[in-house]
């Protein structure tokens, strides 16, 4: 798998997931294939109490009973919905939990205005139906049929970004377990096998898009992934993502911890002024959330890779940081002139460090963009 762009997580931990199996002796629901206590390792990871013979890396970096409370709604018979601010880590989470207890978390439906009931249900090849007529050969399974065909979890991508309709749909799947195939005259119910269920996740920031309706809130449990405000957190995320980058490129990059503090430090200032601005015209459209904040890292690592040098510099930093927030013109590029004025400047004055570099990369990169 190492010749894919991106490759599922149960392909990329493998290795551990296989070994994980291997040393699991604890009660597993349905057909899991880790117990709970062992799913709940392989995504926050090992410390020395557990005594094991390899290290086991975490995975997703937030509350331990965050990630416990998912995994007990899954192993009862509700769908679990993951639900939070962009850039939290909920579809990170769910492909890790889908992958420790299926070793399949691309049986994934993305919910956009243009989902369709054919898409979480079922539809048809048009050709062999054409020859051979509507049959079970010639019906082609959703995600979440194939998930409930082989007893697996079932992925629905920001949930309330479909349609009332086809949440209707998922009603049905959640509440009765099967699907009816009225199409065909035999043969025409597909059951879910024990161990099926749909890990949910819905963006906080679409509230009234879609509203869930009150019927399909009680078929999930609701687990609110929150912000990450913890700085030492915060720096775990982006540094593990960041190895993961470099890794993949393999690319031999100098990222110095001052470096990394200045990012930080950056977005909580940003953060806060969002907070107390007085309309959304004062506030970035970025929602500046960890992603984010690992994204301007990468772009700036790949940047110094390819143009720069072989350690990544405060200017280098300080361009990806306003290419990648400044998304409306002129209103994000005065926040950001402000911010760098008011907040910037006089930190370069009184600390120095990184700062002084920071403060002219980012104005250099303003004025290129104004």
């Amino acid at each position: 798998m190492s010749d894919l762009l991106r490759a599922p997580a149960e392909h990329k931990y493998a290795d551990e997931l296989d070994w994980l199996e291997s040393i699991d002796t604890g009660p597993k629901p349905f057909a899991w294939r880790l117990s709970p206590k062992t799913v709940r390792l392989f995504v926050l990871g090992s410390d020395r109490s557990d005594g094991l013979e390899r290290e086991i890396a975490q995975k997703w970096f937030g509350d331990r009973s965050v990630v416990e409370r998912a995994i007990v709604t899954l192993a009862s018979d509700r769908g679990l919905l993951l639900i939070g601010d962009p850039g939290t880590g909920k579809s990170w989470l769910a492909e890790l939990l889908a992958a420790a207890i299926s070793r399949n978390s691309t049986l994934v439906v993305q919910g956009t205005a243009g989902t369709t009931e054919d898409q979480i249900k079922y539809s048809w090849n048009v050709s062999m139906v054409i020859a051979k007529g509507q049959s079970r050969e010639s019906m082609i399974p959703s995600p979440i049929m194939t998930a409930m065909e082989t007893g697996a979890i079932g992925r629905f991508e920001e949930l309330t970004r479909s349609t009332s309709d086809v949440q209707d749909a998922l009603i049905s799947i959640l509440s009765e377990k099967y699907i009816s195939v009225p199409e065909l005259d035999s043969d025409n119910i597909v059951f879910a096998k024990p161990g099926f269920s749909v890990i949910a996740t819905a963006n906080s920031r679409d509230r009234g898009v879609n509203d869930l309706s009150s019927a399909l809130k009680r078929r999930f449990n609701f687990v609110r992934i929150p912000v990450v405000t913890n700085k030492k957190s915060e720096a775990e995320i982006v540094r593990f993502r960041t190895e993961e980058l470099l890794r993949r490129h393999s690319i031999e990059l100098d990222v110095p911890p001052t470096l990394l503090d200045v990012l930080l430090r950056s977005f909580a200032d940003l953060r806060a002024a969002a907070v107390s601005a007085g309309s959304d015209d004062e506030k970035l459209e970025s929602a500046l959330s960890t992603a984010e904040q690992i994204g301007v890292l990468e772009d700036a690592i790949l940047h110094s890779n390819f143009f720069g040098e072989t350690a990544l510099t405060a200017r280098t930093l300080a361009s990806s940081l306003v290419g990648s927030l400044a998304r409306r013109q002129p209103e994000d590029l005065a926040i950001l002139n402000k911010y760098l004025h008011g907040v910037v400047e006089p930190r370069s004055k009184d600390e120095g460090g990184e700062w002084p570099e920071f403060l002219d990369g980012g104005r250099d990169t303003i004025a290129t963009l104004s």
